[in-house]
């Protein structure tokens, strides 16, 4: 099976500038995006899923979706404010590809401000015409990811992997993670474990304090499982840890 991470005919890698290997960003990132190249590809299917008139379930699948769409542009807004600037200080050949990943993010954002409106409206009425037009921009917003999140990660994580230290990058991942109510977070986490391969998922959660792994152990597990079958009735559960 090829790996979503493979660049494409056309696509270049930033230069590589010399020098150890400081931080596993290029890991780290790898993880998040297989976790909103899952969540984006669901996302169409699951607005469709609603049946006419059922608000009761327009509003649980809408407030899973928007929190999904919180966690992205708050991920892109700590790459922008924590990482590309860091990047392109310190890289300068690299800044073609600066460029073109912040042009991308701005992309993202220009959709996830699009479909909140539409997103709420059908919330409210989970009328066919908003659910139809919803969907279509879920699908449009995944086309785009899923060319930003592959070229983000082969083209520029190797770079920042060598300008950028363990701690900086620990920095980007955790910002804006005081926005998210707790118990929100560590369901969110056995959906991150859940679209990885099984050592990406040890590694992780390795990585990850000791308060959050007990919160998931305690909580968070069975928060994530009561989620993932009320959004997707009759599906076996994916494993985590």
């Amino acid at each position: 099976m090829t790996d979503f991470f493979t660049m494409q005919p056309g696509e270049t890698a930033a230069p590589l500038p010399p020098g150890p290997v400081l931080c596993t960003g290029t890991a780290a990132m790898r993880r998040i995006h297989r976790f909103f190249l899952w969540a984006y590809d669901e996302a169409p299917g699951l607005v469709r899923s609603v049946a006419r008139g059922d608000t009761g379930r327009a509003a649980y699948v809408g407030e899973v979706l928007g929190n999904f769409d919180k966690v992205l542009h708050v991920h892109h807004e700590g790459e922008d404010l924590l990482m590309y600037p860091q990047l392109a200080e310190r890289a300068p050949a690299c800044a073609l590809h600066v460029g073109l990943m912040l042009e991308q993010h701005k992309q993202v954002t220009q959709r996830l401000e699009g479909i909140e409106p539409v997103r709420l409206r059908w919330m409210q009425k989970a009328d066919a015409e908003a659910g139809e037009e919803l969907a279509g921009l879920y699908e449009d917003l995944s086309s785009v990811l899923k060319v930003h999140l592959r070229r983000e990660v082969t083209e520029v994580m190797p770079v920042v992997d060598r300008v950028m230290d363990q701690k900086e990058m620990e920095g980007v991942g955790q910002h804006g993670i005081e926005q998210f109510d707790k118990k929100f977070m560590v369901a969110y986490l056995g959906m991150v474990l859940a679209t990885n391969p099984p050592q990406d998922r040890k590694e992780l959660f390795r990585e990850i304090p000791l308060p959050v792994r007990l919160a998931y152990r305690l909580v968070g597990r069975r928060m994530y499982r009561r989620q993932y079958s009320t959004l997707f009735p009759g599906r076996p559960i994916p494993e985590t840890l």
